[in-house]
């Protein structure tokens, strides 16, 4: 038993030299590239590793990138709408200079035509119930205005002062329920009356029917009433139809867009009836 213990123990023994020499040997040896083979070996190892490491961190870095971009992109979008809000705004708002400034050359060249003294107002309020169909502008009695003067606008006439006060007036416009003017049409020269339904549409009447109307005609103030001038529009006939044997039934569609204003003239001068009726008073 001893003796075969001392082989084992020998057997042992070579092979630890063996496997020595072999890691001394192999220390020594050169790769093909001049490398030896255990740092060629252990090389390749660790550029393995660093080779998922780096793709793991390069994988990390545009992850954060984009996540990054993706936030500057967004702040970049938020200021770009909000550039754009406010160039909206600001053609809207030049949009309306603009407005303002054509109904305000509109006005001028009315005043200019007219051989009528007159002041520009501005609407500045209107009234709530479509029954009483009434504006309120921005002067009174302080600027010289009274009760049943004219108020007119570049594309025809408006209505009539009531009720003005020492710093505003309210017109009563001329599709008023209320209101009348006396009125002619151009073509024929046929007269009669024009009064409010409190819609947007004028009735013309007491027109005879032997009277030569026709659709399309226009209709102007006659200045009978005393308070509308001759000669300013008042609107166009739209329909018309008989009404019993003696009259016309005749629509008028106002030539003024009451929905649309907002700069009127008061007329100051009075006219030539109104004048005759002070006349006669005195």
């Amino acid at each position: 038993m001893a003796l075969q213990d001392i082989r084992q123990r020998s057997g042992y023994l070579f092979l630890a030299v063996m496997l020595g020499l072999v890691l001394l040997i192999s220390a020594q040896v050169n790769s093909r590239s001049g490398v030896p083979v255990r740092e060629s070996l252990t090389s390749g190892i660790f550029s393995e590793v660093q080779r998922v490491l780096s793709g793991g961190v390069s994988g990390v870095r545009r992850l954060w990138s984009g996540y990054v971009g993706l936030r500057n992109l967004r702040a970049e979008n938020e200021e770009l709408k909000r550039q754009l809000a406010a160039a909206e705004i600001a053609s809207q708002e030049q949009r309306a200079l603009a407005d303002r400034a054509r109904g305000l050359e509109k006005m001028l060249e009315l005043r200019d035509r007219v051989n009528l003294r007159t002041t520009a107002a501005e609407i500045i309020g209107a009234a709530a119930m479509p029954d009483f169909r009434t504006l309120t502008i921005d002067k009174g009695t302080r600027d010289g205005l009274g009760p049943d003067m004219a108020v007119i606008a570049p594309a025809g006439v408006v209505g009539r002062l009531v009720a003005p006060s020492a710093r505003s007036a309210k017109v009563q416009l001329l599709i008023d329920r209320n209101a009348a003017a006396g009125a002619i049409v151009e073509r024929t020269r046929a007269q009669g009356v024009v009064v409010g339904g409190g819609n947007e549409r004028l009735q013309m009447q007491y027109v005879s029917e032997a009277s030569d109307i026709a659709v399309g005609d226009v209709v102007v103030t006659s200045g009978i009433d005393g308070i509308y001038p001759k000669g300013f529009i008042i609107g166009r006939v739209e329909t018309v139809e008989k009404n019993g044997p003696a009259f016309k039934r005749i629509v008028v569609k106002p030539a003024v867009d009451f929905s649309q204003l907002e700069e009127v003239l008061v007329v100051l001068t009075p006219t030539p009836a109104k004048e005759a009726a002070a006349g006669v008073s005195e």
